[in-house]
């Protein structure tokens, strides 16, 4: 039995904050949207199934609001960024996709690196003039093994893999992560930028679409070792709440980082590489047609 030495019941009291929370509607994103509001936070859930999103509010009570966002149609994201006029608080770029390999956002992107990094990218630009505290950017271990393919980030020249795609998009979440926090500085903001990781959670994510002896083996294994969602959103709800340095990277500090109290953890070299995360900040700029948010005002 793992104890667990911080808890959401650690967190301070966040009567009115205002917290948005996308892919809120289920697995870690509704536990962590769920935690807020027993803070005492207002919580925007932007959720791309917004009946489901009603249900997930529903269910975790409080002060909630549902909102729409699709993070693989551009489109979407600026509309819903257009729709945003309050202050905002905390941003957590949770939501993720695995999986369904050859799958593309509506602008054409590769679906992993297209909805987990250029979705949040966009937003998180679209929304920094309201916001006030800092971004949290869900990565995962899976980046230890990612590789920036500025040649193909689609991945369309060489031979498609499921890791290969996750990896890189994660890679990307924590490049995203050390650049904004530069860029962030260097305007004298007072907002931080952070990423954590949920270490195994047991969710649904890249289940969609693959066979059902896949998925059975995948819930086992689930139940049989990892976190559940509530557990698994610990490191994004101590990235969001506590004093911790800009591009900080929280994480399980059980073995592997898989399960385990939320904690300060490591990440790969190409993850701390700065000339790197230039180099994709200003290629997300030119796929996506947006610049850093505190340059236009």
């Amino acid at each position: 039995m793992v104890k667990y030495r911080w808890t959401s019941a650690d967190m301070p009291a966040m009567d009115g904050r205002t917290v948005m929370v996308t892919g809120a509607n289920g697995g870690v994103g509704a536990a962590t949207a769920a935690a807020f509001t027993r803070a005492g936070a207002h919580v925007v859930l932007a959720v791309r199934d917004t009946q489901r999103g009603q249900a997930a509010a529903r269910a975790m009570g409080g002060s909630t609001e549902v909102r729409e966002l699709d993070l693989a149609d551009l489109s979407s994201i600026r509309a819903f960024a257009q729709s945003w006029s309050n202050p905002l608080d905390i941003l957590i770029n949770n939501a993720g996709v695995a999986g369904l390999a050859g799958s593309a956002t509506k602008d054409g992107f590769d679906l992993q690196f297209g909805t987990n990094h250029l979705g949040h990218f966009t937003l998180t630009n679209l929304l920094l003039p309201h916001l006030t505290d800092r971004v949290i950017t869900v990565a995962s271990g899976a980046h230890k093994s990612g590789t920036i393919h500025f040649d193909d980030l689609a991945l369309r020249t060489r031979r498609y893999g499921f890791a290969a795609s996750y990896g890189q998009s994660k890679l990307a979440n924590l490049l995203f992560t050390l650049e904004l926090e530069r860029r962030l500085q260097q305007a004298g903001s007072t907002v931080r930028s952070l990423a954590a990781h949920p270490g195994y959670a047991a969710t649904s994510l890249g289940t969609k679409g693959q066979p059902k002896s896949l998925v059975a083996a995948a819930n086992l294994a689930g139940r049989v070792f990892a976190q559940t969602s509530e557990q698994g959103a610990l490191p994004s709800l101590f990235a969001a709440t506590q004093d911790l340095p800009g591009a900080s990277y929280i994480g399980p500090d059980g073995r592997g980082e898989l399960r385990g109290s939320p904690t300060l953890v490591g990440r790969s070299a190409a993850a701390s590489d700065p000339t790197l995360a230039r180099r994709l900040w200003e290629v997300s700029e030119e796929l996506t047609g947006t610049g850093f948010g505190l340059d236009r005002h």
